[in-house]
């Protein structure tokens, strides 16, 4: 016996589609304000520890062109 398949009209599938969505909304859980303010400031120092290293390697390599320069 053969299976029928009904095909849904494009509202259907819009419904259906907003159906899944408020169903996968109520699952999400919201960190609190305190993890928020911890994560917060775990990537602004890790930013600051970056951009410092970043300087200090941009900083050493125009050194060592100035110096290469010079010698020719």
């Amino acid at each position: 016996m053969a299976d029928k398949k009904v095909k849904k009209s494009f509202f259907d599938k819009i419904k259906g589609f907003f159906k899944g969505l408020k169903s996968e909304a109520r699952k999400v859980q919201w960190p609190t304000a305190e993890t928020t303010l911890k994560q917060t400031l775990v990537v602004v120092i890790i930013s600051a520890i970056l951009c410092g290293f970043i300087r200090l390697v941009d900083w050493l390599s125009m050194q060592l062109v100035s110096t290469v320069s010079s010698i020719f």
